[in-house]
């Protein structure tokens, strides 16, 4: 048995979450969940985000699977995934963007890996005021942090059996810092002869990524730069919907979707819960439950083929219970 800490987090984290759990329950009976609260929810209880009592749970069970988090927009508390994946060392954050047949989109087959450091550059939220009128964000690369993610990203690859992996930054401009994130991947490179080596500009990377998506693989690269090409990556493959990933440090390991947590949305039983189902089966993966990930991969693979359960992203009138309801009798 594993134990498992779960956070169904802000918005419309409680019924993602809660579709994921359904799933995994009915695939796989090895798992035990110790829920905690965490999010703008928890602020009116625990004075802040982030409670210690989430971090201790994650320490101690090593493996979390996350709801969205809201973070508000310029005002309140540090991002509390930032705060997380920094409490946490958390210093990977892997999203999956795969393709699956019977989901719009021009690009068929796609089937991308965005690997970003998740702890340093400007992502970070260091800041301060010069004066009244003027703002400055510190944008801090170390070698050991370059290193480290580029050399997660290879293992990632390999696990996965992927052979090639591209790093991108901008290193034509900001010579020192993306310069030395450059330096680590060509570094690293060496250790990993039998994956392809790529690297290019990040602007140019995103041009030819909606041209030709399918000259890549893995990428790897800076938390801010990350965040960006991961959500185009999504879209590329369908939606946010079906974006799913995972924040890994050396000891623990916290899932989550990739899309947020559309407040607006919350207790409507409209959204999309693929996302944090497939981040289930990446989770059940980790933990070497393969028979459940693959049976829960299959099962969603086919509800989206047939689209006659599914929600209004994906063309369909179902709600995120319908959805989910469709997926455990696919199982």
């Amino acid at each position: 048995m594993y134990t498992v800490t779960l956070i169904p987090g802000d918005g419309i984290g409680p019924e993602v979450i809660s579709s994921a759990r359904r799933v995994i329950d009915a695939a796989c009976g090895n798992i035990l969940w110790e829920e905690v609260t965490a999010g703008q929810c928890a602020i009116p209880d625990f004075g802040e985000p982030i409670p210690d009592a989430v971090i201790e749970s994650i320490k101690r069970n090593k493996v979390a699977l996350k709801g969205p988090l809201t973070n508000i927009v310029g005002k309140g508390f540090r991002s509390p995934n930032v705060t997380l994946r920094t409490k946490l060392d958390l210093y990977a954050n892997i999203r999956h963007a795969r393709h699956f047949e019977g989901v719009p989109t021009k690009w068929p087959g796609a089937d991308l890996i965005v690997v970003r450091e998740s702890t340093e550059d400007s992502y970070a939220g260091v800041e301060q005021m010069v004066g009244n009128d003027s703002a400055v964000a510190i944008k801090f690369i170390t070698r050991q942090g370059s290193e480290r993610v580029i050399r997660k990203a290879y293992e990632y690859a390999r696990a996965w059996n992927r052979k090639k992996l591209t790093v991108s930054v901008k290193a034509n401009i900001m010579k020192l810092t993306d310069g030395m994130f450059l330096k680590a991947g060509q570094e690293v490179s060496k250790d990993y002869p039998d994956i392809q080596y790529d690297e290019t500009i990040i602007d140019a990377l995103c041009m030819h990524l909606v041209r030709k998506p399918e000259d890549y693989d893995v990428i790897v690269t800076e938390n801010c730069y990350g965040d960006i090409v991961s959500d185009l990556a999504a879209g590329i493959a369908g939606g946010l919907g079906l974006g799913h990933g995972v924040n890994l440090g050396d000891e623990c390991a916290v899932f989550e979707s990739v899309h947020g947590s559309a407040p607006k949305y919350t207790n409507m039983n409209k959204v999309n819960p693929t996302a944090m189902i497939l981040s289930g089966v990446l989770m059940l993966r980790y933990l070497k439950e393969a028979e459940a990930a693959d049976r829960i991969e299959n099962a969603v693979a086919k509800v989206l083929r047939e689209g006659k359960a599914v929600t209004y992203d994906l063309g369909g009138t179902a709600g995120t219970s319908e959805m989910t309801d469709e997926i455990i009798r696919n199982l």
